[in-house]
């Protein structure tokens, strides 16, 4: 396939392989183990995402160079729109990766600096995102019925969560007093942003798979979609819980602390109970056919969520069972990962994923 035709075809989704390739770094480097070879892996999937990034990010801009027209008739679209959520994502991704995996490469404050600047960047982006999107939906987009409802309207909401969540690593790289204050507080207020846009979702997704029937095939893996915001919020709790107090005064800095467990306990049995669910709908249609699509994607990102809440409250209570559950679930991560990036690459190859440049969903059911 000719380079002009992939780049006519490419779409914002395709930043959802930055994601699910970065969150196998970020995921390792916060497993409750330590070992080299787990951090060599993950420093280098971290390069690896890296320079997806950059790639992905040059051919965007040649994308919007080459052809105006196409890209901006994305945002119209009623499924494609909500992936612009996507490289925000991916560009704070990649910079929490820089900050965790990256300073024994390139050093300590370059790690930093590179992570201030996609962190910038990214929520910049993501808050724009978050309320450009909807409202689009709700002035702009046709064909629009509580049909169509499914796991990618999550993904212009999501970014602000991803933004508290790695935020919260950079508020011990904020100067103390008011800008440190100011910093963890703008990212607790992220985190309700996007908690609360995404029960909505969540409720809408839940109603249609009730009173509907599941959908296209290629519609089922974006259930998995939804673990994206529950373990981000728990990811997030945790990691600002645990650098409250250095921000914050005495008695809310204990509360944060603890509200890291009261709430992301709760939640993460929530996101079990969904992760079943999804796991059921996923193998029922895989007996039947489960065509491939970039919509695999979704297998990778949200589950690498729920590993680094589940390593958050292993640090948190102690307990045993997270220590256990994260390492079980980082392992399933690595597999689907694994098996993502290989048809991807393949698929990529054949150009069989930008020949016909398709909706990655239906609009509609």
């Amino acid at each position: 396939m000719s380079t002009t035709s992939v780049l006519r075809n490419l779409t914002p989704n395709w930043f959802a392989s930055v994601m699910g390739t970065g969150i196998v770094s970020s995921a390792a480097m916060s497993l409750p183990l330590r070992s080299a070879g787990l951090r060599m892996f993950a420093t280098g999937v971290w390069a690896l995402a890296a320079l997806l990034l950059i790639v992905l990010t040059a051919a965007t801009v040649a994308h919007w160079r080459r052809h105006p027209r196409v890209a901006r008739g994305h945002h119209l679209d009623p499924v494609m729109a909500h992936f612009y959520g996507a490289p925000p994502m991916a560009l704070m991704t990649v910079g929490a990766g820089t900050l965790l995996a990256g300073p024994q490469v390139i050093g300590p404050r370059a790690a930093v600096a590179v992570d201030w600047a996609l962190w910038s960047a990214g929520t910049v982006a993501g808050l724009v995102t978050a309320v450009a999107i909807p409202y689009l939906q709700f002035t702009r987009h046709e064909s629009v019925d509580p049909r169509s409802a499914f796991g990618g309207w999550l993904m212009a909401v999501v970014p602000p969560m991803v933004s508290a969540s790695t935020g919260a690593m950079l508020v011990p790289h904020t100067p103390a007093g008011q800008p440190r204050l100011t910093m963890i507080l703008v990212c607790y207020a992220m985190f309700g942003i996007s908690l609360l846009a995404s029960l909505v979702v969540i409720s809408m997704i839940w109603a249609r798979l009730v009173h509907h029937e599941i959908g296209p095939a290629r519609m089922v893996p974006t259930l998995w979609i939804v673990l994206g915001p529950l373990g981000q919020s728990i990811t997030a709790a945790n990691l600002l819980g645990g650098v409250a107090s250095t921000a914050l005064p005495a008695p809310y800095a204990e509360a944060m602390a603890a509200f890291a467990v009261l709430y992301g306990v709760p939640v993460w049995g929530f996101t079990l109970l969904w992760a079943a669910l999804a796991a059921a709908v996923t193998i029922r249609t895989a007996r039947r056919h489960l065509p491939f699509s970039l919509t695999w994607w979704s297998f990778t990102f949200p589950v690498g969520t729920v590993v680094t809440g589940t390593s958050g409250l292993a640090l948190h209570t102690g307990a045993a069972l997270f220590r256990v559950s994260a390492v079980a679930l980082y392992a399933a991560l690595v597999v689907a990962w694994a098996v993502v990036a290989a048809r991807t690459a393949r698929g990529s190859i054949r150009g069989t994923l930008f020949a016909a440049a398709p909706r990655p969903l239906p609009a509609g059911v």
